[in-house]
Parts: C-alpha cells; sequence; structure tokens
C-alpha cells in the first residue's frame, strides 16, 4: 500500500491559501481514483481507493500544519506503512510559482509540515512533490504570504498545475520515484531551457 499524504491547513477559510497546494493535489487523486468520501481518523481525513493499479491511503493531515506529522506517524503505524511507500505532496517557497520537482529525503527548506513529519516519523526518506509558489514580495513577511490566495493570475494557470502535480504522483506509484523524476524533473528542465 501506498500513502498519499497532501500538506495543508484544515479549516474552510486556508483552503484556497498557498500553503493548501498538498491538500488540492490530493483532492485531484482522489477525484481520479473515484475514491470514497473521506472519514475522520487518527488526525487526518482517509480514504482508501485504487490509483495506477495500486492500492493507495490518500491522507489529509487535520492537525494543523506544524503539527502535520503527528497524524502521518499515526497513519502510517496504523497501517505499517514504511517512508519508502510515501509520497508527500507540498508547497515550497524557494521554487518559482508554476514549478514542480520530485525528490526522496532531504531537509525541510523551512516547511513545517515536513520538519513536523521528519521529526515525528523519523525518518526524512520520503518522495516529495514539491509545488513552487515562489517567494513573497520584499514587504510580505513569509508566513503571511504562504497563508494569503493564490493571486488572480495565478489561479488562471492553477488547475493546470494541480493537474501536473497529481500527474506526477501517480507516475511515482505506478512506475516508482526514478521513473516519475526522469519525466517532469527532466520536463521543467527542458523547458526553462527552451525558454532561455
Amino acid at each position: 500500500m501506498w500513502l498519499l499524504v497532501g500538506l495543508g491547513n484544515p479549516e474552510p477559510r486556508y483552503a484556497r491559501n498557498r500553503h493548501n497546494a498538498g491538500f488540492m493535489v490530493i483532492d485531484e487523486l482522489w477525484r481520479r481514483a473515484g475514491a470514497p468520501a473521506p472519514r475522520r481518523k487518527l488526525g487526518a481525513e482517509l480514504s482508501e481507493a485504487t490509483l495506477a493499479g495500486e492500492h493507495v491511503l490518500f491522507c489529509k493531515p487535520m492537525e494543523f500544519m506544524n503539527c502535520s506529522g503527528l497524524a502521518v506517524q499515526r497513519v502510517a503505524a496504523f497501517w505499517k506503512i514504511a517512508p519508502e511507500k510515501a509520497v508527500v505532496a507540498h508547497d515550497d517557497l524557494d521554487m518559482p510559482f508554476g514549478r514542480l520537482r520530485l525528490g526522496l529525503g532531504g531537509g525541510t527548506g523551512g516547511h513545517n509540515g515536513l520538519q513536523s513529519i521528519i521529526q515525528e516519523w523519523g525518518s526524512p526518506d520520503f518522495a516529495r512533490v514539491r509545488f513552487g509558489i515562489g517567494r513573497p514580495p520584499e514587504q510580505w513577511d513569509a508566513a503571511d504570504y504562504v497563508l494569503a490566495d493564490f493571486a488572480e493570475d495565478e489561479r488562471r494557470v492553477l488547475p493546470d498545475l494541480i493537474d501536473e502535480a497529481a500527474d506526477a504522483t501517480e507516475t511515482i506509484v505506478k512506475s516508482g520515484l526514478q521513473g516519475a523524476m526522469n519525466i517532469f524533473n527532466k520536463r521543467k528542465k527542458n523547458e526553462s531551457e527552451a525558454g532561455a
């Protein structure tokens, strides 16, 4: 079984925030898989389904971002899922808006949700789907920026970007992380080279 985690904050007022990009990716994967309505358990919204021919457990921690790891650790322990069978989708300040990058392990980049998962689970060795949201303008505090909604021009292309992040996650499940990285990380590199 794969554990597919999206990071975000649970209350409706945060739903369209940049910090909730991970939730948006998981919502799209739920839709594609025709997964049953999520149930609340162990501090998360959970639903089991088949995706890309594999049994998957969708997980949206219902703790706030800083405590996401509490729910992830409980869920992983209950279903006996190891970090190498997990994918975490999350926003990333250090990448331009619209950029997607897949990887395994590494640091947190100051992301409190990742920090909580690593602290509670005791391992950084899970796959990551990093969704670029860009740096805040000079006058913005980073915390205010991630907790603000996507800008109007960003919202116009957001559905396509969420689709791509969902495609990348699905490819990890189907073909493994390396296969997905070869497609999605290379695609972005080639696009940036073409625009240079």
